[in-house]
């Protein structure tokens, strides 16, 4: 165990940790390597890792980091970045990853709402697979203007316990 900010971090405690959460994005959807990549970056102490460190840490070979934060910097949940003085890169998992994650969402939510106004008017309103995409329709607009309702009250609610910053 090392002494990190006056609590005990154990190395096999956080190894757990990362299997165990990534495990829980599997099961979600998330690939296994980019939820294995994200949990590792998550339980960094900095949040900030190379592709060295994470292919040590993971037992995973630098292809495996690279395709894996390609997948997360497409999605939002990681950055890349300039290890200063140096010309490798290393990957960030901010504090506000989740936000920034939903965010990005309402954009494709809004691109499902195009497509299926489309779909509505091309099946016809009033027939059975009308109604049902339009069903599908207000349920997203209901779930978009939900989000951005809800994400107001997220940023207070952080800003009130964490402060400003990621």
């Amino acid at each position: 165990m090392t002494e990190q900010g006056g609590t005990a971090r154990d190395p096999e405690a956080v190894s757990k940790f990362v299997e165990h959460f990534a495990a829980q994005l599997v099961e979600a959807g998330l690939p296994r390597m980019p939820a294995r990549v994200f949990s590792a970056l998550l339980a960094s102490e900095e949040g900030v890792l190379t592709s060295a460190a994470l292919s040590e840490e993971l037992r995973i070979s630098p292809a495996a980091v690279s395709g894996a934060v390609r997948y997360l910097g497409r999605h939002h949940m990681v950055s890349r970045e300039r290890e200063p003085g140096s010309r490798r890169e290393r990957y960030r998992v901010h504090g506000d990853q989740w936000y920034q994650a939903l965010t990005n969402r309402e954009a494709v939510i809004r691109h499902w709402e195009g497509a299926l106004r489309e779909g509505v008017a091309g099946v016809g309103e009033q027939t059975p697979a009308g109604r049902r995409l339009a069903e599908t329709l207000a349920f997203l607009e209901f779930l978009e203007k939900e989000l951005e309702a809800m994400m107001a009250r997220w940023r207070t609610q952080r800003e009130e316990r964490f402060g400003g910053g990621g």
